[in-house]
């Protein structure tokens, strides 16, 4: 157990944390706790890679924690009615799909591995600058409801794009094992 993962799991422990403050009113509390989340995202990466600290632990449980932080928070935000349902289970069923398929590639023996790309890069980014902007909204009543309404479409057009990015991956991926190219 290195710095990286302990403030990696500090970072999964505040996800029911932020869930409960959006669900409970305490929307300054959490805008303040996601950006914190969002800087231990930062900081545990640098210190991961500055002082090779890069664990496989790691490698799995920093995405876990950042995607159980944007999903909560995304479901959070859709039921107070500040994001759209439709973009929430957009969100939340193309993550879903994922680790279906990464399932169903193990529990087939060909384990397939997820490398992040750029389009699903631009989601993540999409995503957390639309949860950021929400929260600021809402915590200090800044008017932002233009800048919402695009970064939703954003979000939106880059959750499908990723989506079919890792479908097509995974199907050409399964598809080598069933022909037996690999």
């Amino acid at each position: 157990m290195n710095p990286p993962n302990l403030i990696t799991i500090v970072r999964a422990i505040l996800v029911p944390v932020v869930f409960w403050l959006l669900m409970t009113g305490h929307t300054l509390s959490a805008f303040f706790l996601f950006i914190a989340a969002g800087l231990s995202d930062a900081l545990d990466g640098f210190l991961a890679k500055r002082y090779n600290w890069q664990t496989e632990l790691g490698a799995h449980l920093d995405p876990l924690a950042d995607k159980l932080l944007l999903v909560s928070v995304f479901i959070a935000l859709g039921s107070l009615r500040e994001l759209p349902f439709w973009l929430v289970v957009m969100v939340v069923s193309r993550d879903v799909l994922i680790v279906l398929a990464v399932m169903v590639s193990w529990l087939m023996n060909h384990p397939v591995k997820m490398k992040p790309h750029v389009v699903s890069k631009a989601n993540t980014l999409a995503q957390i600058a639309l949860a950021a902007i929400v929260l600021a909204d809402m915590s200090f009543a800044l008017e932002l409801g233009h800048v919402r309404t695009l970064l939703v479409w954003l979000t939106a057009v880059l959750t499908i794009a990723s989506l079919f990015t890792y479908l097509r991956a995974w199907i050409a991926h399964m598809g080598r094992f069933e022909s037996g190219q690999v």
